[in-house]
Parts: structure tokens; C-alpha cells; sequence
């Protein structure tokens, strides 16, 4: 299994939980697929694009779920980001956790299956 992962605000979380289905967040939408990170990015992404941002989430995915619609494709510098082009269904989701703030204002994570 490859394990990929997804920073999402918590209430627009809740709403997919809901639902059954995650459609994306406005830049996912906005850039026709969802945008996810790899263990490896998942730290980086967070200080890039939700720097001192609370209230988060953070959701492993089961990537070989998704089928060819996950498409692994070069970003920030030729690194390998996973992408979505469709609906991320819940079945496909091992965890969701809270991404708290830590005291230096970095988001700490749990433990990250590669």
C-alpha cells in the first residue's frame, strides 16, 4: 500500500465525512485535481501553504485504492507530488488526526507510513 496524505481545514473534513465523498478544497478545485503529499512532503507542504493555520486535519489515504486516476506528476523543483483527478471516495481513507500547532508554531505530526 502507498500510503499519500491530504491537509484539509477540519470543518471541511466533517462535510466530506458526511457526504461520503471528498470533492477538494478551492486550489484543488481551481487546479482540476486534488493536491496530496507523500511522508516525505507532507511536513513542507504544511509550512508552505497552511504555515500557523489551526484547526486542521491530517488524512492518510490509501493510494493503490485510487486507481490510475492518481496520477504521480513533478512540482516544487521536479519532486513527485501525487494528484487526483476525480473525487477522493472516504472508503479510501486509513486515518484522519488532528494537525495541531505546536509551541513554535509548526504543525506537529503523528507518526507517517512511507
Amino acid at each position: 500500500m502507498a500510503t499519500i496524505y491530504k491537509i484539509c481545514p477540519s470543518e471541511l473534513w466533517r462535510e466530506a465525512a458526511r457526504t461520503g465523498t471528498f470533492t477538494g478544497m478551492p486550489i484543488d478545485v481551481a487546479d482540476g485535481y486534488i493536491h496530496f503529499s507523500t511522508a516525505e512532503t507532507v511536513a513542507e507542504t504544511a509550512r508552505l501553504h497552511f504555515a500557523g493555520q489551526a484547526d486542521l486535519v491530517l488524512a492518510a489515504i490509501d493510494g493503490t485504492a485510487l486507481g490510475e486516476a492518481l496520477r504521480h506528476e513533478a512540482s516544487r523543483g521536479g519532486t513527485l507530488f501525487p494528484h487526483l483527478y476525480g473525487w477522493l471516495p472516504m472508503d479510501a481513507v486509513l486515518w484522519v488526526k488532528p494537525l495541531p500547532l505546536g509551541p513554535d508554531g509548526l504543525h506537529v505530526f503523528p507518526p507517517l507510513a512511507p
